[in-house]
């Protein structure tokens, strides 16, 4: 399992649309993806469950990983996280 800290950056945060690709860019993974916010773990395959985040710019999310491409997932989300999700600011 990998565990890692992540920062919603983008201005509008974990809105709808990021949420979506969020959600497109885990399922690609055979792993299982959580996000955990203030005691809250939901599957990042789930749109409800990153909605119910309520993640706005610089909310600070825990990050797990566990599975055959975990290694692969995290730096795939990581690097969606810091492109702030395709979005201009």
């Amino acid at each position: 399992m990998i565990e890692q800290h992540i920062e919603v950056i983008n201005k509008l945060g974990l809105h709808a649309r990021a949420a979506a690709r969020l959600v497109k860019e885990a399922s690609s993974f055979e792993s299982e993806i959580m996000l955990c916010r203030e005691g809250q773990e939901v599957n990042a395959k789930s749109i409800m469950g990153i909605m119910m985040l309520a993640a706005s710019q610089g909310t600070r999310l825990q990050l797990k990983v566990n599975g055959v491409d975990e290694k692969t997932a995290v730096d795939s989300i990581v690097r969606l996280f810091l492109s702030r999700f395709g979005e201009d600011e």
